[in-house]
């Protein structure tokens, strides 16, 4: 498929040149960003036309990709993450975390589909350079060391902070701890309720009153006898 640049795009050629590319490389990036328009007659004609002010705003978009290479390209930056002691991470570290990580740095506008990770993200602890594409055949180079989180406390196997969990136990005795105190009354109570002597229930009177009467008529027979 042939068509017409609308800026300058690596070997394919400038602004203004026909090239010619495969149907699905036009259809599913060139046209859709902006970067080209089939070479029908009738675009060549309007392309004619409009060459000045198309020149002219490509022109400035250009300076615009020079101008943010410049604010971001050298920026050297670290991001902190959760790995284990073999440096394998616990996660990734994808194209959103390092623009994110380089705007923040560098007060820059990258866009995720800037920053080009070629061998996908990033799993593994170390220091890599990574290309971001501008746009206008703009490149920028930043420093990226990916490091171990710092912690005293250390990363358990699943990835988890030690420290935290360290911290949610306290909380968790802590509870236990005031259930015990609010529990420690009632439990007192009920000990004292217990040791208390038990009266002698209304069934046990009948047998008291017989060994009684036994007792009565054993001393009549004794003094009769005397």
């Amino acid at each position: 498929m042939n068509v017409i640049l609308l800026e300058k795009i690596g070997k394919l050629g400038e602004i203004g040149d026909t090239a010619s590319v495969k149907s699905g490389y036009a259809r599913n990036f060139l046209f859709p960003q902006g970067k080209a328009i089939p070479a029908t007659k009738a675009n060549l004609t309007e392309f004619e036309g409009r060459k000045t002010e198309l020149l002219a705003k490509h022109d400035a978009k250009v300076a615009e990709s020079q101008r943010r290479a410049k604010l971001v390209n050298g920026v050297s930056l670290s991001i902190e993450v959760n790995a284990s002691d073999e440096g394998h991470l616990f996660g990734s570290v994808g194209t959103r975390e390092i623009a994110d990580a380089v705007n923040a740095l560098a007060g820059s506008d990258i866009a995720k589909r800037e920053v080009l990770l070629p061998n996908g993200a990033i799993r593994e602890l170390g220091a890599i350079e990574v290309a971001l594409d501008l746009g206008h055949d703009i490149r920028a180079t930043i420093s990226l060391a990916v490091v171990g989180l710092k912690s005293a406390a250390g990363v358990s196997e699943d990835g988890s902070i030690i420290e935290e969990i360290d911290q949610r136990e306290a909380a968790e005795a802590a509870e236990a701890s005031t259930a015990d105190a609010v529990d420690a009354p009632a439990a007192k109570e009920a000990t004292e309720m217990s040791a208390q002597p038990v009266e002698a229930s209304g069934e046990e009177a009948p047998a008291e009153e017989a060994a009684e009467a036994v007792s009565e008529t054993k001393t009549e027979a004794d003094d009769s006898s005397n």
